[in-house]
């Protein structure tokens, strides 16, 4: 299953992604920069700031700097990634920055159920831009 994650919001997202991996499909996300998470600009870049600055440069924790990554972190999140089943379920998904060449032929998807339609405010950012906040490229 490949889906279209252009304008669709992360959580929800996420947690459809995580069930369809359970039961035991192969998935690819595609478009990961676009991405979107609810909230004011002000509100989630600060709330990422802290989490990055929180601990050391050693010890964590760790927040991935590019957008693919970002939202594989979200996914794995809603996993329990600990045990071989959850293990096995993200090792399942593949996250891409673009429509990568390999899988272009094939038919996408988007989910109606995520799409930021949905959302009540029209208060949001994309991954891409919270990613190059905290010092992605």
């Amino acid at each position: 299953m490949i889906i279209d994650a252009r304008n669709l919001i992360l959580g929800r997202l996420a947690t459809t992604v995580a069930k369809k991996a359970l039961q035991g499909e192969e998935i690819h996300v595609i478009n990961c920069e676009h991405i979107i998470v609810s909230g004011s600009k002000k509100h989630v870049l600060l709330k990422y700031k802290i989490k990055a600055n929180r601990g050391s440069q050693f010890k964590g924790p760790f927040i991935p700097r590019t957008p693919e990554r970002f939202v594989k972190r979200a996914i794995r999140n809603m996993l329990s990634y600990k045990n071989p089943r959850g293990r096995a379920a993200f090792e399942r998904i593949k996250c891409h920055r673009g429509h990568p060449e390999s899988i272009k032929k094939e038919k996408t998807e988007t989910l109606k159920m995520a799409d930021f339609s949905k959302l009540p405010t029209l208060n949001y950012i994309t991954v891409d831009y919270i990613c190059k906040h905290l010092g992605g490229k």
